[in-house]
């Protein structure tokens, strides 16, 4: 980790702990090297930083590129591996970043639903996760959030001391959607990532906290 991404860690680990009395669950399912897509829900502004904190590696997050335009914050988004992209995530030069992290055996963290539920509920999966995962070689981790929608949730202005969960799921491979998409015409390629994009959020939606961890 660099420095300032290590102290920022530490101290998002440190608020979670004693603001959200969080807890981490299954977060060695995370391999500690090599490329990983980290496939998420997303309940709040919270849920990367959360993410990020409950395993022991760099993690590369995505904001919006108009937040580099101030310098001084620029270099500090930088120095967390941001990834700037377009307001909807779906640029060019904001997928070309992505799978950049990822073929320099780096770790991202992505939203299927592509934007935050406006009422604590799972949303429909979007099909330009499929694309990322198509592109690399890297596994998928499902992981959900619990919790955050509560605490801080865009209806809010402040984050509440509500707990807040995070579960990381088994490792996805999708070996047989990557031969096919090798070769399928257009129309079937873009069924797989809608595929892929749904498989994701069957499976987050499976993923349940432990009972001493509500």
């Amino acid at each position: 980790m660099k420095p300032v991404y290590r102290v920022t860690w530490l101290a998002a680990r440190a608020y979670f702990a004693l603001w959200h009395r969080w807890h981490v669950l299954n977060p060695e399912r995370v391999p500690l090297t090599g490329p990983v897509i980290l496939a998420a829900n997303h309940a709040s502004y919270l849920d990367p930083p959360l993410i990020g904190s409950g395993v022991p590696r760099p993690i590369n997050y995505l904001a919006r590129d108009t937040l580099f335009r101030f310098p001084g914050f620029g270099w500090y988004l930088r120095q967390l591996n941001v990834v700037p992209v377009d307001r909807d995530g779906g640029g060019a030069a904001g997928l070309k970043g992505i799978l950049d992290r990822l073929l320099n055996g780096g770790a991202v963290i992505l939203f299927p639903e592509g934007t935050r539920t406006s009422d604590g509920q799972l949303q429909p999966a979007r099909a330009g996760i499929g694309l990322t995962v198509i592109k690399s070689d890297a596994p998928v981790v499902p992981v959900r959030v619990f919790g955050t929608f509560e605490a801080w949730s865009r209806h809010q202005k402040i984050p509440r001391p509500r707990r807040v969960v995070v579960k990381y799921g088994v490792p996805m491979d999708f070996k047989a959607l990557r031969e096919e998409a090798k070769t399928c015409p257009k129309p079937r390629l873009k069924v797989i990532y809608q595929e892929i994009a749904d498989q994701l959020m069957a499976v987050i939606a499976k993923l349940e906290p432990a009972a001493d961890a509500k």
